[in-house]
């Protein structure tokens, strides 16, 4: 499970950065942020895949690795876009986030 977490981690990090990175860099024409955001996005895909594959091989179910991929996806944006995009981070958000871990708690309870 810890490898399918980092892996999930890693390609979170390269989308977040395809999806969110241009947002500071407005001066740069489109057709070139979804070129590069394409070619970023190509990394997040060499590791999501596997991510997911090793993942339901050791046995979880695709439901889960969404659940875990979902919370993974939260944790980097909220990191990005207070470290990166500057944007304060308030507190409907980390309860928002808490509600989701409830969630993820009642998706894995037996």
């Amino acid at each position: 499970m810890v490898k399918v977490i980092v892996l999930l981690l890693c390609s979170n990090i390269f989308m977040t950065i395809a999806w969110y990175g241009h947002l500071r860099h407005t001066q740069v024409s489109l057709w070139k942020v979804i070129l590069i955001s394409w070619l970023i996005a190509l990394f997040e895909y060499c590791l999501m895949v596997p991510a997911n594959r090793i993942g339901f091989l050791e046995g979880i179910s695709s439901f889960k690795l969404k659940m875990i991929q979902e919370v993974v996806t939260l944790v980097v944006f909220c990191g990005f876009a207070t470290l990166y995009l500057k944007e304060p981070f308030k507190l409907n958000y980390l309860i928002s986030f808490f509600l989701l871990l409830g969630a993820v708690w009642f998706m894995f309870k037996k």
